[in-house]
């Protein structure tokens, strides 16, 4: 079957129907029960102990299904790669064998090409797949085939987009953020998601939306795969867009900046190093609202203990300088105003307490109850406080 002579048997709906059958009954097989607590990343790969057989037998399937012989016609008519041998390629891919998903990976694609009738079929599969993983075993080898599978796939879809690949993007890219293990996948994963906002730009909302839902907020390594996947989102979207994504934006930015892990903080800040973010995202026409919020934050990293992250914060409040200087110099004297305000608070707030203790000390020295009136307080002058004593205190 190396040759086109040898392969005309495929032309043979009775040996198609018997290469099936002998393919199905050695790969479609019950896989081993998973090792609990397996780390794809440090642990050593489980490989299958049958693989030399089973190379043989993928081998021969692959060189079916690329046969110009085993037509689509003769094999929908014979029954012979119906939905049920798509339906248990897609389960196989949970093998743990990094070579077996391999050739899973070239097979199933093969398939996806040639028998059209079967797309629609494979992708609800494939969504099944990545729901189940994410919301009920969260755990699943081949997310990472499969999602180099899908990533050819969004390429051909026609636009514009069917509401069923709108919802795929919903119901089972998205989520797969929100994984444990997302880092094992996470490069094919953010290939998907460009690959959707190339062939529709307004799906660059639902996007940004669902990248700030399932923000890994309590890992700093994850905080920094998820910018880099933000910056090349932010990258490709249109700008007609960016202000219905500013406010997630705004609020995983403005997060990040407040982040106790320098790392997180300082590529955050290298967001403003990107042009095409500066200018339609952080630029002239959304200053009003990027710069009060972020405002507070970098003056904060000002005396930051990071050299790097100091550096680029002093960078982005130079930016912004250019980009708005008459509104950041407002904001500069509203933020003097708050400090100088907050410093008359606590100010009054210790010398009440300072009369407090003075009544407390008094009265006890002299046996008499404890009552405060007003006059023994420091009072904003818009703001009398009725008098108050313990009594009253006592029987509210």
């Amino acid at each position: 079957i190396n040759s086109e002579r040898g392969q005309k048997i495929f032309s043979d709906t009775d040996v198609m129907e018997d290469c099936i059958s002998m393919v199905s009954a050695n790969i479609f097989r019950s896989l081993p029960p998973q090792i609990p607590g397996f780390d794809v990343e440090e642990d050593d790969p489980v490989l299958e102990p049958s693989w030399p057989h089973l190379q043989v037998i993928y081998e021969f399937l692959l060189r079916f299904v690329v046969s110009k012989e085993a037509t689509a016609k003769a094999a929908k008519r014979k029954g012979v790669v119906d939905q049920t041998f798509c339906l248990k390629l897609v389960q196989i891919f949970n093998s743990e064998d990094l070579r077996e998903r391999e050739y899973l990976k070239t097979i199933l694609h093969r398939v996806y090409g040639k028998f059209m009738s079967h797309r629609g079929f494979i992708r609800r599969q494939i969504s099944y797949t990545f729901q189940r993983f994410a919301f009920d075993t969260l755990r699943h080898n081949g997310i990472g085939e499969l999602l180099e599978i899908l990533g050819s796939i969004i390429n051909g879809f026609a636009l514009p987009l069917k509401s069923e690949h709108l919802r795929f993007l919903l119901t089972a890219l998205l989520p797969l953020h929100r994984s444990l293990g997302v880092k094992a996948y996470h490069h094919q994963l953010s290939y998907c998601v460009i690959q959707y906002i190339d062939k529709d730009p307004s799906t660059v909302v639902p996007v940004v939306k669902g990248l700030a839902k399932y923000w890994p907020w309590a890992e700093s390594s994850k905080q920094i795969l998820f910018l880099n996947e933000l910056e090349d989102v932010l990258e490709v979207a249109t700008p007609e867009y960016a202000s219905r994504m500013l406010p997630y934006v705004l609020k995983v930015i403005s997060r990040s900046i407040a982040s106790e892990h320098f790392q997180v903080v300082e590529r955050t800040l290298y967001l403003w190093n990107n042009e095409v973010l500066a200018a339609n995202i952080f630029g002239q026409q959304y200053a009003h609202l990027v710069f009060p919020r972020l405002h507070p934050l970098l003056r904060a990293k000002e005396n930051h203990w990071n050299p790097t992250v100091k550096s680029l914060a002093d960078e982005v409040v130079r930016l912004f300088k250019r980009v708005d200087g008459e509104l950041w110099a407002r904001l500069e004297l509203e933020a003097v105003d708050r400090r100088a305000n907050e410093e008359r608070r606590r100010a009054r707030r210790e010398a009440n307490w300072d009369a407090l203790k003075r009544k407390h000390v008094s009265a006890v020295a002299n046996g008499r109850p404890v009552v405060m009136t007003s006059d023994a307080f420091v009072q904003p002058p818009d703001a009398p406080m009725s008098q108050l004593t313990l009594e009253e205190s006592a029987a509210h």
